[in-house]
């Protein structure tokens, strides 16, 4: 039987969950019952192999602790079709509410049937050059396992107790790293009192003069220094190894993880980056840094008027993704999109099977998962009424995210994170802020958003089990879209239709990435400096009239117009528009276009030129006379006017006589006004 072309193996595990074949199958909207195995992974084993044969690839078993022994199987039989994995058990059937979980593993298995695309991928390359950096003769002992199986250099911070070696099987030298740069396979560090070891060290080591600012290329460092990482977000660093010198375990563990980093890797490219799309400069004028602010790996740096994000620090967290209005900056691991796409038919599904109230719980699966298994193993498990999420990265998660998961019929959502990442959380708690004021603004209740920074699996149970009274919303069904903002206006509209107390305008907090501009129509030239700086296209002109319009919609208020505008007469407004008006062009400034007197042809505004004649004419000695006229003509008269004038081409009136000390001191001594001179 088939979710789709999906053929799909079920089994209970030995009977410690409850399972019905032909009630999962009508909650699937298959046509006939699911046969429930008991020992899928045991007597049963050659059904995987007959549902492999049968299906191809297209098949799904729900069971993830036994996919090493139905590979081997498979393997084994010379079928190249490996199964989809996915977890029933853990996730719904070991539960306090196990007999009531129908509805949540039917959505389990349409989530398994989803398939995200490939994501491009970036190669790095390691011949095994090693540093091993720290002090005293842990170090030396690393770094002599090391030997053998890497290319080692040794790097002392501290020599006490450090006996001369008695064979020169290292290079050995001391000094203290004053910076590093780099990654897998391409790290170079600066080292400070660099002294290389001296060969006729005998009773003590000796070494040579040291000296500063020496530099060394790497592929893989283990730092054992016990001092600060040398890299910000150090554990996203591919090919950088840290371990505490004191605690044995770690330093073997990561002993291990530098002998298997030899050969050709490649790392998710987790990023797409469109730099037509960035909002951070024009012309050298800073608008938008949201993406530099929140990126705790480093991995972004500004060159000019746009940013460039390096694939190869980026270690994945996605909040740049989470933060940046534009979708300049969009995860690929899976893009959001793709994601969104995954929870309309979870949700969908979990719906139509008889759920209700449904709890979103986004995890990853390095922290996430083994708090959820130790729940269901030791604990009530997870609530019949919680979907479990797994992402890449929590921080991923933006506004797009959980307005559209709302919108989708998500009674609230809580994200799981680890309280080690919680530097890296003020992004995501940004988004979460936003949320909450669009929700509450609407009249729904607070706190449908929660953030749970925990490793206790007790204490996440307490919070999914929690009653909360929340009123039924009618669930949307939109098809996400590729661009961000309009993911969020689909479901914040649909979300505006089901309010209980429904605005047009929200007021925002200042910062937001949505709004109005504001522009103070008495000092505006209409220059239009604003509409050429604006990277959404929110600001527009009209090559027909001198006229300034907005949509508020492409609005991210990242503060180009307003920091370019030479009046400065732009402010920014923060605000959530849900009136259809929003997506309208609006006209903010015109005037009544100045013809040409010679021509007739419109060259200008008729406020900037009357501003030119009421500045110049009569007052700046190369305007006088038929010379102030000229303001009035287009480029293409001015230059005939100019040409055929009797007087000298270049002609411009008299010069002013230049002034000296002389004639000041004797305009004050007359008592005359200095500028009557």
């Amino acid at each position: 039987m088939g979710l789709g072309p999906k053929k799909i193996l079920i089994c209970d595990c030995e009977g410690t969950m409850r399972l019905d074949g032909e009630e999962l199958s009508e909650a699937l909207g298959l046509d006939g019952p699911l046969a429930v195995h008991r020992t899928l992974c045991r007597e049963e084993l050659d059904h995987v192999a007959a549902a492999a044969r049968e299906a191809g690839e297209s098949f799904i078993v729900a069971c993830t602790q036994e996919g090493l022994t139905f590979a081997e199987r498979l393997v084994a039989e010379g079928i190249e079709a490996m199964p989809k994995l996915t977890n029933i058990r853990e996730k719904a059937g070991w539960s306090d509410e196990g007999e009531d979980a129908l509805p949540k593993m039917a959505a389990l298995l349409e989530e398994a049937a989803f398939d995200f695309p490939d994501v491009a991928t970036v190669a790095m390359e390691s011949q095994g050059v090693c540093l091993v950096y720290g002090g005293g003769e842990g170090a030396v002992a690393a770094a002599r396992q090391l030997e053998g199986r890497l290319s080692v250099s040794l790097l002392l911070t501290d020599t006490e107790g450090v006996l001369p070696l008695g064979a020169m099987d290292l290079m050995v030298s001391k000094g203290k790293i004053a910076g590093a740069s780099g990654h897998l396979g391409n790290f170079e560090v600066f080292v400070n009192g660099f002294a290389p070891l001296r060969p006729s060290s005998r009773d003590v080591l000796s070494f040579d003069l040291a000296r500063d600012g020496a530099a060394s290329r790497c592929d893989i460092i283990l730092d054992i220094s016990g001092g600060s990482p040398l890299f910000p977000a150090h554990e996203k660093r591919d090919g950088y190894l840290r371990a505490d010198p004191g605690d044995p375990v770690a330093v073997q563990k990561a002993l291990f993880a530098a002998v298997d980093l030899v050969g050709e890797f490649e790392k998710p490219r987790y990023v797409d980056f469109t730099g037509d799309l960035c909002a951070h400069s024009r012309s050298k004028i800073t608008g938008c840094t949201r993406c530099l602010d929140v990126c705790p790996a480093s991995a972004i740096q500004s060159d000019g008027d746009v940013v460039a994000i390096d694939p190869y620090l980026c270690g994945g967290c996605g909040a740049c993704n989470s933060v940046c209005p534009t979708g300049a900056a969009a995860y690929s691991y899976p893009p959001n999109n793709e994601l969104l796409a995954r929870l309309r038919r979870q949700l969908g599904r979990f719906s139509k099977a008889g759920g209700g109230e449904p709890v979103v719980l986004f995890h990853d699966s390095e922290h996430g998962w083994p708090l959820i298994e130790a729940m269901a193993r030791f604990g009530r498990g997870l609530p019949s009424r919680v979907l479990p999420v797994e992402v890449n990265e929590v921080t991923q998660l933006g506004l797009d995210i959980f307005l559209s998961a709302l919108a989708y019929g998500a009674a609230r959502l809580v994200i799981l994170g680890s309280p080690r990442k919680q530097d890296e959380f003020a992004g995501l708690a940004e988004q979460i802020g936003y949320c909450e004021t669009v929700m509450s603004g609407l009249g729904f209740e607070s706190g449908l958003v929660t953030l749970l920074s925990e490793d206790n699996p007790d204490r996440l149970e307490e919070v999914l089990y929690e009653k909360r009274n929340i009123a039924k919303r009618p669930a949307a069904d939109f098809l996400p879209q590729d661009a961000k903002r309009s993911n969020i206006y689909l479901a914040a509209g649909q979300l505006h239709k089901a309010a209980p107390q429904p605005v047009d305008l929200l007021p925002l907090v200042p910062g937001a990435p949505f709004g109005a501009v504001k522009v103070d129509t008495e000092g505006c030239t209409l220059c239009l400096a604003c509409v050429s700086s604006c990277p959404t296209g929110a600001l527009g002109d009209n090559p027909d009239l001198p006229q300034l319009s907005f949509q508020e919609e492409a609005c991210i208020q990242c503060g180009l117009c307003r920091n370019t505008c030479p009046e400065q007469v732009i402010t920014l407004a923060p605000r959530f528009n849900f009136s259809t008006g929003v997506k309208d062009r609006q006209v903010l400034y015109e005037e009544e276009p100045f013809c040409c007197v010679s021509c007739g042809k419109p060259f200008a505004t008729k406020g900037t030129i009357e501003k030119m004649l009421d500045t110049l004419a009569g007052k700046h000695y190369m305007f006088q006379g038929e010379a102030a006229e000229r303001l009035k003509m287009c480029e293409d008269c001015r230059i005939i006017a100019q040409f055929e004038t009797k007087d000298e081409v270049m002609a411009a009136g008299e010069r002013p006589r230049p002034r000296t000390t002389d004639d000041y001191l004797d305009a004050r001594n007359s008592g005359k006004d200095e500028n009557d001179i």
